[in-house]
């Protein structure tokens, strides 16, 4: 099919449907309803231009492809829609033209553009963003970051003006939410790993989950939540773009999301806030898709204020650094908590940190779980008691302390038994 016959009947459509504008609060549904309908007439009136010209009309399997990109560019996502559909594609990069697909494991391939320039790149995005099912999101000069989920809970981040191209990524989910068995089949999680973390999500332990950008946190976060916390419990998770999706499956959990101001500048609502007002929600556990902010205090608040087996990821190359970093947002927020007042509050709040490390080939593994045992002036008080180097498997390097091991053995992780060796 001609890319000059897909355009001429896009922009004839887009006009079409902007002269016969439905009812305002038409949902994506009843558009795209009112859209095949102008398209039938659209393609009547092509095929019989044919005819009465002598032309070949379209032939079935031609006009059906005109109609999958057309409604695909009006009313869908566009050239977005197949790369969404492959199987396998777990991260979509855009900027400008250059479209690359990461299948993760180090493979990436280049695909066509899936729009003519930077122009056309904003449009696709301005109309994704106006039919978000958690309300309408600008992508203008005014509001030139977007970050927001997409229907199949894909989350889109997307930039303009303050980059020299357009630039959109796309992280997709897969299919189904990874459980614990698949991420220890990957190598994510061994043996060990596997049953000490479940087992401090079990008996309601604080725990933080860091790494660097793709590592796998909020996978692990996921898989852990759904494997290791009953469903009689009540959750709230708070995201700045809901990517969690631990609503879909668990009965008794809020998902909340943050919310950029408007274009007066009004109305936005933070993490932070979401945080706070969680706790007036009776939850069980407060989960925090990521932690990087002012909402580090409110969540540390909230993790020593009774909701325990709360859970956060955050940004850190080390299990180590989780602390250094925890340190730089309180210092950054309106609060200015000094180092020894962080470490007071991650010492009463936090009780086990876990690092996820990524290889040069997109390999992740679980390579340390430190345990938060008190605050030492400047220092936080802290012993890594799981380590694992490169593909071997890991171990107990030493025992967490009494209430620790208490508290884990109850959920049946026999700590002295893990720290001398035993077989299981």
């Amino acid at each position: 099919m001609p890319a000059e016959v897909v355009e001429r009947v896009v922009r004839t459509l887009t006009d079409r449907l902007a002269a016969s504008a439905g009812d305002p609060d038409e949902d994506a549904a009843a558009q795209r309803r009112r859209a095949s309908a102008l398209l039938d007439e659209e393609l009547d009136r092509i095929a019989a231009d044919a005819l009465s010209s002598g032309r070949r009309v379209l032939a079935p399997e031609q006009e059906a492809h005109l109609r999958a990109q057309v409604l695909a560019r009006v009313c869908g996502l566009g050239g977005l829609e197949a790369l969404l559909a492959e199987p396998g594609v777990q991260n979509i990069n855009i900027t400008g033209e250059r479209v690359v697909v990461d299948f993760g494991g180090g493979r990436r391939e280049q695909r066509p553009p899936v729009a003519a320039g930077d122009a056309d790149l904003i449009a696709l995005v301005r109309r994704i963003a106006a039919t978000s099912g958690t309300g309408e999101r600008r992508f203008d000069a005014s509001a030139p970051l977007l970050s927001m989920e997409l229907g199949d809970g894909s989350r889109l981040s997307a930039v303009m003006d303050v980059s020299r191209r357009v630039a959109v990524a796309i992280r997709r989910h897969p299919d189904q939410a990874l459980t614990m068995d698949d991420l220890q089949a990957s190598g994510m999680v061994d043996a060990t790993a596997r049953r000490l973390l479940a087992a401090a999500v079990g008996a309601r332990l604080n725990v933080l989950i860091a790494g660097a950008t793709g590592a796998g946190k909020t996978t692990l976060l996921r898989a852990l939540a759904y494997a290791a916390i009953p469903p009689t419990e009540r959750l709230i998770t708070i995201e700045d773009s809901l990517e969690l999706g631990l609503d879909r499956a668990h009965p008794e959990c809020v998902a909340m999301q943050a919310r950029p101001a408007n274009i007066e500048g009004a109305g936005e609502i933070t993490l932070a806030e979401l945080v706070r007002h969680a706790l007036r929600m009776s939850p069980d556990r407060v989960i925090v898709g990521e932690t990087r902010g002012p909402e580090t205090i409110a969540l540390l608040n909230a993790m020593s204020m009774g909701t325990d087996g709360s859970m956060a990821t955050i940004h850190a190359s080390s299990s180590q650094g989780a602390f250094t970093k925890i340190a730089a947002y309180t210092a950054q927020a309106p609060e200015r908590l000094g180092l020894e007042a962080t470490n007071l509050l991650i010492a009463s709040a936090v009780h086990l940190v876990v690092h996820i490390a990524s290889g040069p080939h997109g390999a992740r593994r679980v390579a340390s779980i430190r345990e938060v045992v008190g605050a030492e002036g400047a220092q936080v008080a802290s012993n890594e008691i799981y380590r694992r180097t490169g593909g071997e498997p890991g171990a107990l390097v030493v025992p967490p302390g009494p209430a620790t091991a208490t508290a884990l053995a109850a959920c049946g992780f026999d700590s002295a038994r893990e720290y001398a060796g035993g077989a299981w």
